[in-house]
């Protein structure tokens, strides 16, 4: 910890604390510097260590500790104004604001003493001669609280009107309150629309964007705008997150959760900060936060988890259900002191409004993972509103009616229908023929198991004079068999029914249905042999085509014939495939699809037409792999399984992705993650599904959404599962987002942790790749030396690699950290010749054209690179000679860069120009007007019909002009 010892180091200590996160620590570090203030005997020390002080207590947990610092400052500029500077004096009149949001604040303070500091602060602006706007907008602020609304509007309007000062809050947290204003009028749309130069970062400060992107959340809801709402969560979330000040914010993030089906995410939320439980120094935001949490819990119940373990106030364990109860008490309790306070019911009637809302979305994916709610111990379950009586159960007529209904026409959850029959008919006596038709259709959904249930199932047939289906039966437990791997047995267990069924058929002793039954089953016992074993393809052709022959043209409204025709084209699909003439199976397999789909029998499509896309990128089409991916989710409707749903959507990202379409490519990966995490497959697909929206939110530019989804990826991606491609790619693409959002020492911890991966692999380009730019972000992170010693070790593997251009850019990198590190001026003109000589050197080697054009470039570059650092190397105490020295020799850099670019005409352009330029400056600077009129001159001449929509040229050419003015007066 600094030693303080003057005025100095006070300042100094004071900065870095303001550097430290929010919180108890930081506060406690500013008290102890205030303490040490006192002892210098300076008052303007104090003064600096008060305002201190209320900042770090303004921007925590701890807001009610300003009230007596300020009173101090507030005594201290009574008694001895002078004592202020100017900087102060602008700081303690600024506070006033935090003071009277402040007071609101807290209930205990009464609303008398707050109208009376209202015109305190008004009186003492007048006084200093500030604007009424700050004034007027604190005025809306306290009429806005206690609902008096006719007053809220005359002070909005009179805040508005009044001019703005330096007394004014910025714009970014104006627009907030503005937006706020609307909607509170039930003004969602006019809201945002206030917010919107906010939203695009147009304005912003220490606390915006992140309260307004919180406080967008649920009006964008509202206004059914979700996909903003998601990307407005995933931004603002990263923002709120470390900022232990921002309670109200991040209540309104949990509050979107509850709304929008992330109760496990909302949980997660209110597993990261314990504390916002129990902090008490801000008691408005305790009772908005606890009100969300009420919300929370409330959710969970409805959903039957009312007993499921939840993150609560320290100190004991919490249910959902008792969570909920103690959150809505606790919230309700500060409610009514404000409301004491106030003298209304306003405050109270808003909390509760926002207790009762219902879910604005069913689920919103987030593409962040989310443990999924489950209950974890005892689940108290939520009676229905109204329990069907015993007597409003279907009848077992009705039942076995709607079970023969949908298994005739092949509906989804036929087996379902078929279980209620069979719970049904154990309370009765029927007859032997239901019996059958129980057990077959049971042994359908038992797989494996189903073998001695068909076989069953076949003895009630026979039972009950049905020796067609009887036989049918025993082939589908002969199909069975082999499924389970009894390939050998299903084979011998076939010909007995198939020979069989075909006489019986001759004799018109059974219908078309069975036979085509048996001949399918015989049919998929002969392709298990195919897959299998690779052997019998013409076997089974055989008898696909039998089977074809058979039901072909007799199908009509029968969709069961139908089908059958529809999978015996799929078989000869799979032959085809088998046999390597992949067009034609995507042909057979489209056939398939088609007849599914005029049967009105989609989902039975879908794996066909996977099967399509599968076939089509193999053959290079993505087009074609698209349109069966798009027809396999449309088909599938909502009978895919969560898992396949997943598979689907992300590969149909893939394929969008790979053709540009950044954004569609996101929205499938979404929903990819959304339907892995439905699947329980979070850890798995849904992690690589959350890769992949990383990187296509990344290709958007929407980088915080991307550095959230690529973090949440990471939990789960390993090299085990997804390969460490997979966990180096991830990481990458977060350490470029995290750069582009400035947390620089983050990027270079992701980009290190991806280069020590990819440093075992036999091709090192990634890792070197990844050095230099991990080196990149440590020089920006402001850690010089750290940043040498990456660029060192990425230009060592550029050397071993041949790679003379990123070898040369890693030397000029260090050369420019050099000049802030013990190497100083000499380590970095040392570094840059070595450059010039590693291009020089590439240079003399080369036999390719091309290739020694783009070594002439990189040599243009590093010259003027060489002069640009040799300029700014002077210090500024430096004598006329050093400084005419340096800039000479930057001078003969520049004239070098010149030369070289004039080497390659029009593509050496403006390399040249810009070249030119900083060479005029320097003539300029060293009192030689005709010469810098000279370089000038050469730049427009060089630009003489040039494009004039061109930015680099219009940009040259007003440089240029800049340069002449001076030099021609």
């Amino acid at each position: 910890m600094m030693e303080i010892a003057d005025f100095d180091s006070l300042r100094r200590a004071m900065a870095e604390n303001s550097e430290e996160p929010e919180g108890p620590a930081r506060n406690a570090r500013a008290e102890q510097l205030l303490a040490e203030a006192e002892k210098l005997n300076i008052p303007l020390a104090v003064i600096e260590a008060l305002g201190h002080q209320l900042k770090v207590y303004n921007y925590s947990s701890e807001k009610d500790k300003m009230f007596v610092p300020f009173a101090r400052l507030l005594r201290m500029w009574d008694e001895r104004p002078e004592d202020f500077d100017e900087y102060e004096t602008h700081s303690l009149h600024w506070v006033f604001k935090w003071m009277t949001a402040g007071m609101l604040d807290q209930p205990h303070i009464p609303l008398a003493s707050i109208e009376k500091w209202l015109g305190e602060m008004e009186h003492r602006y007048r006084l200093a001669g500030h604007s009424e706007r700050a004034v007027r907008g604190a005025e809306f602020s306290v009429a806005g609280h206690i609902g008096d609304l006719a007053r809220a509007e005359r002070a909005y309007a009179a805040w508005l009107a009044a001019d703005r000062d330096r007394m004014a809050d910025c714009h970014a947290c104006e627009l907030h309150g503005q937006g706020g204003w609307h909607l509170r009028n039930g003004r969602d749309a006019e809201a945002l629309e206030v917010w919107g130069p906010v939203l695009d970062g147009e304005y912003s400060c220490a606390h915006e964007p992140h309260t307004v992107l919180a406080s967008s959340l649920v009006p964008l809801l509202r206004l059914g705008r979700v996909e903003e709402a998601r990307a407005h969560h995933l931004r603002g979330f990263r923002l709120v997150r470390p900022m232990e000040s921002m309670r109200g914010a991040y209540a309104d993030h949990v509050e979107f959760c509850a709304l929008t089906g992330n109760e496990a995410r909302g949980l997660e939320l209110l597993a990261e900060r314990p504390a916002y439980f129990t902090d008490t120094g801000q008691p408005r935001s305790r009772m908005d936060f606890l009100a969300v949490v009420a919300l929370l819990m409330d959710r969970l119940t409805v959903l039957g988890l009312g007993g499921q373990r939840v993150p609560g106030p320290a100190g004991r364990a919490w249910t959902a259900g008792e969570l909920a109860g103690h959150a809505r008490a606790e919230a309700l309790e500060l409610t009514a002191r404000f409301d004491a306070r106030n003298g209304t019911s306003y405050v109270g009637d808003q909390l509760r409004e926002r207790m009762a809302q219902q879910p604005l979305a069913d689920r919103l994916p987030l593409g962040v993972r989310a443990a999924r709610t489950a209950p974890a111990g005892p689940v108290v379950p939520v009676a229905p509103a109204h329990a069907p009586e015993q007597s409003e159960q279907p009848s077992l007529p009705a039942l076995l009616a709607e079970a023969r209904r949908l298994s005739d026409t092949l509906q989804p959850h036929a087996l379902e229908a078929w279980a209620a029959v069979a719970e049904a008919a154990e309370e009765t006596e029927v007859d032997t023929y239901v019996r059958a038709e129980i057990a077959d259709h049971t042994a359908m959904g038992r797989g494996p198991e189903g073998v001695g249930l068909f076989e069953r199932a076949a003895e009630l047939y026979a039972e009950a004079g049905d020796e067609g289906e009887a036989i049918a039966a025993r082939a589908r437990a002969a199909y069975v068999r082999a499924l389970s791997g009894e390939l050998a047995e299903a084979l011998a267990a076939i010909d007995e029914p198939y020979d069989r069924i075909l006489a019986l058929y001759a004799d018109d002793s059974t219908g078309v249905r069975q036979t085509a039954s048996v001949l399918m089953s015989r049919a998929r016992i002969l392709m298990r042999q195919v897959h299998e074993r690779s052997e019998g393809a013409a076997e089974a052709e055989q008898a696909v085509r039998e089977l074809l022959a058979l039901v072909g043209g007799r199908g009509g409204s029968d969709v069961r014939l139908v089908s059958r025709a529809a999978e015996g084209r799929a078989m000869l699909a799979e032959l085809a495939e088998h046999a390597g003439d992949g067009e034609r199976a995507g042909e057979l397999f489209r056939q398939a699809s088609a007849q599914f789909v005029g049967a009105e029998l989609p989902w039975f499509a879908v794996e066909y037409e996977v099967r399509v896309a599968a076939l089509a990128h193999e053959q290079g089409d993505p087009a074609e792999a698209e349109r069966a991916l798009r027809a396999a989710l449309e088909h599938g409707g909502p009978y895919v399984e969560p898992v396949g749903r997943a598979q689907l959507h992300l590969q149909l990202a893939e394929v969008v992705g790979g053709r540009g379409a950044a954004e569609e490519a996101a929205e499938h990966a979404l929903e990819a993650a959304h339907w892995a995490d439905e699947a329980g497959e979070s850890g798995t697909l849904g992690a690589w599904a959350r890769h992949q929206l990383g990187g296509f939110l990344l290709r958007q530019g929407r980088f915080a959404e991307a550095a959230e989804v690529l973090e949440s990826a990471l939990a789960d991606l390993s090299a085990e599962t997804h390969g460490d491609g997979a966990v180096v790619q991830t990481q990458w693409w977060l350490g470029d987002c995290l750069s582009e959002l400035g947390e620089h020492h983050a990027a270079a911890e992701r980009r290190l942790q991806a280069a020590e991966i990819a440093r075992h692999w036999p091709e090192q380009h990634d890792h070197a790749t990844l050095a230099h730019l991990a080196a990149e972000s440590l020089g920006n992170a402001g850690l010089p030396a750290e940043a040498d010693r990456a660029y060192t070790r990425a230009g060592e593997l550029w050397r071993e690699m041949g790679n003379v251009h990123f070898l040369v850019r890693s030397l000029r990198a260090r050369a420019w950290l050099a000049l802030r590190t013990e190497a100083g001026t000499e380590g970095a003109r040392k570094l840059m010749a070595d450059a010039v000589r590693e291009c020089e050197s590439a240079l003399e080697g080369v036999g390719d054209p091309a290739a020694a054009e783009r070594l002439a470039g990189e040599l243009g570059h590093t010259h003027r690179q060489f002069g640009d650092l040799l300029a700014r190397s002077v210090p500024e105490d430096a004598d006329d000679p050093a400084i005419q020295e340096a800039f000479e020799a930057a001078l003969a850099e520049m004239a070098a860069a010149i030369s070289v670019f004039a080497t390659l005409g029009e593509d050496g352009l403006h390399g040249r120009t810009a070249a030119e330029l900083a060479a005029g400056w320097l003539e300029a600077d060293l009192s030689r007007p005709a010469a810098a009129t000279a370089r000038a001159r050469a730049v427009l001449d060089a630009y003489e019909g040039a494009d004039p929509a061109d930015e680099t040229v219009r940009a040259r050419r007003a440089e240029a002009r800049q340069l002449l003015e001076p030099t021609e007066e």
